[in-house]
C-alpha cells in the first residue's frame, strides 16, 4: 500500500515529483561505495564516489530519464594471488541519484580512486503570464471558439530606478 503525499487539490501536476520521491526511497540503502555531494558554485554540484581499485573501464555512468546511475563491475584479477587479508572491496555496485528537472551532467573523471561527476543546475527563469478573462459566446464556447482560455506571455517587469 502506497501513501500519496500530494493529495491536496492545490497540488496540480506534481505526480512526477511523487514518482521521484518513491524512486529515491527504493534506492539501495547499501553504503557502498561511499560518496560526497558538494556545491562547487552558485549553479554547480559535484558527486564524488570512493571507487578504489576500479579503472575507467570498470565504471559506467548513465542518465536514465531524471536518474543518474553509476555502476561498477571489476574483473577478477586474483588468479595466482594469495591474500592474507583482503580489506579492499572488489564487488559490483550500483548507485543511483534522482536529479531535478533541468540538471545537466557536465562531465566525469577518475582521479586517485575517486570518481568525480560535475552537475549544473540551471537558474529558474521568471515568467509572468496574463490570462485574459472574456465573456462566453452565445453558443457557450470560449474566446477561441472552443473552451480553452487565451494566454498572453508578457516580459517580467523591470524596476524603475
Amino acid at each position: 500500500m502506497t501513501t500519496r503525499m500530494f493529495t491536496s487539490p492545490l497540488f496540480l501536476g506534481f505526480d512526477h515529483l511523487e514518482q521521484m520521491l518513491e524512486r529515491a526511497s527504493k534506492s539501495s540503502s547499501d553504503g557502498y561505495p561511499p560518496y560526497n555531494i558538494e556545491q562547487t558554485g552558485p549553479t554547480g554540484l559535484r558527486i564524488t564516489l570512493a571507487v578504489a581499485g576500479f579503472t575507467m573501464d570498470d565504471l559506467q555512468i548513465t542518465q536514465e530519464d531524471n536518474q543518474l546511475v553509476i555502476r561498477g563491475r571489476q574483473t577478477d584479477d586474483t588468479q595466482g594471488r594469495v591474500f592474507l587479508h583482503r580489506g579492499i572491496a572488489a564487488r559490483q555496485f550500483q548507485r543511483a541519484f534522482v536529479l531535478a528537472e533541468g540538471i545537466e551532467v557536465k562531465g566525469a573523471w577518475l582521479d586517485n580512486g575517486l570518481l568525480h561527476i560535475d552537475l549544473a543546475k540551471p537558474q529558474p527563469e521568471s515568467r509572468v503570464k496574463t490570462i485574459q478573462i472574456g465573456r462566453p459566446a452565445a453558443n457557450g464556447a470560449g474566446l477561441n471558439g472552443d473552451r480553452t482560455p487565451r494566454v498572453v506571455d508578457s516580459e517580467p517587469e523591470q524596476e524603475q530606478g
